[in-house]
């Protein structure tokens, strides 16, 4: 369905979005990089203008949906996980957390939070699950925390006294300094249990801190929030956990597979991304 058949779209509940399609939001942004249809001009001008300024643009959002797929199969096949909650999930590109996770495990139960409208209206394709498990939607920002912990439909689906992958793929780099980024983050995870796992990848600007700077810049002016940040700057979101290994590199290089892209470089891809295991 095109960006402007959903302007006329409904939730499953029945009542009117407003999809907000004046200004742009990192998931439809996203949704263009990847070379969807679910955007409106807004989004598409933002879009094109980071190209401009950094014409590798479309290179990370495609390695960090290959690298969500790898961390959910090795959660799911190698640690057991069969409870994932992903927050920032955008909009529903195949294939799902519920699609990988329950191909792995059809048991594997799932609940996806986000704040974009349009997401929203793509609720019914997030929760189409097998009939062993279950997915269910929460329509929250990252930064309400209260809100996401607090959700009837995610005491529903989640088992807090069993392991849980908090999924934050692509999401932290939309959240300023000035929203306490890291205090959201440990919050979220002191909310989970023993054994549960953090998957978090992030945008850089180690390898070219002036492209991504006027990237940057360019989104900030279309009134979105983007902000870069260093190694050892992601390293902080998992302070008090166990990293993985192969810890916390570039996304092409975490357990790669035949589907990475071998011809990208690190500057190209510029996603740092990891798992850690809550003790």
């Amino acid at each position: 369905m095109s960006g402007a058949e959903w302007m006329k779209a409904k939730p499953a509940q029945g009542a009117p979005i407003d999809l907000q399609t004046d200004r742009p939001h990192p998931a439809r942004v996203y949704d263009f990089l990847l070379g969807g249809k679910d955007n409106f001009p807004a989004d598409r001008a933002a879009g094109e203008a980071g190209l401009k300024a950094n014409p590798s643009s479309r290179i990370p959002p495609r390695e960090n949906r290959k690298f969500l797929r790898r961390v959910v199969e090795h959660l799911a096949a190698e640690h057991g996980v069969r409870q994932f909650l992903d927050i920032g999930t955008g909009i529903p590109t195949s294939p799902n957390v519920h699609e990988v996770a329950q191909a792995v495990a059809p048991q594997s139960r799932i609940v996806y939070v986000d704040n974009d409208p349009i997401v929203l209206a793509h609720a019914r394709a997030l929760l189409t699950s097998k009939p062993e498990g279950r997915t269910e939607y929460i329509d929250a920002d990252l930064r309400d925390v209260e809100r996401i912990l607090g959700s009837p439909q995610l005491r529903e689906v989640i088992d807090f006294d069993r392991p849980v992958a908090l999924m934050l793929i692509a999401i932290m780099h939309f959240v300023g300094d000035a929203d306490r980024p890291y205090e959201i983050v440990s919050r979220l995870v002191d909310a989970l249990p023993s054994g549960s796992f953090l998957a978090l990848s992030h945008l850089t600007g180690d390898f070219d801190a002036t492209a991504w700077a006027r990237v940057a810049e360019i989104y900030a002016k279309q009134g979105v929030t983007m902000q870069v940040r260093s190694h050892d700057d992601v390293a902080r979101f998992f302070t008090g956990l166990e990293l993985l290994e192969p810890g916390l590199p570039i996304v092409t290089k975490w357990r790669p597979d035949a589907d990475v892209d071998a011809e990208v470089t690190d500057t190209q891809v510029a996603v740092y991304g990891g798992v850690a295991r809550k003790a």
